[in-house]
């Protein structure tokens, strides 16, 4: 899985920042820091665009749980606002919404 940066610029820039990590010379510390300096965060959904997100690939709440390995009552809860998606569950909902169920398949 690719992932996203803040610019072209930033992705060369990290992907040297890794080489030397890679080699010792940068520890995990340091590295993580910069993850999170160059990382596109990925930003909340609302619950209209989790709705969006799940008919645009034409699934049902329990398909679209199956896929994220999360509960239908979850995915009932980020629909309807009563709980909100974090950590990797919203991850996978930004790359579906971005690339489709077939990223994550």
């Amino acid at each position: 899985m690719a992932q996203k940066y803040k610019s072209d610029a930033l992705a060369a820039l990290h992907e040297s920042m890794q080489g030397l990590h890679d080699i010792g010379l940068v520890d995990a510390r340091t590295m993580r820091q910069f993850d999170s300096t160059c990382l596109t965060p990925i930003e909340n959904m609302t619950p209209d665009e989790i709705v969006e997100t799940r008919i645009k690939q034409g699934v049902s709440q329990t398909v679209f749980a199956h896929y994220l390995n999360v509960s239908v009552g979850s995915v009932s809860k980020w629909e309807r606002g009563e709980k909100h998606p974090s950590g990797p569950a919203l991850k996978l909902l930004a790359l579906v919404k971005r690339k489709g169920l077939e990223a994550i398949a």
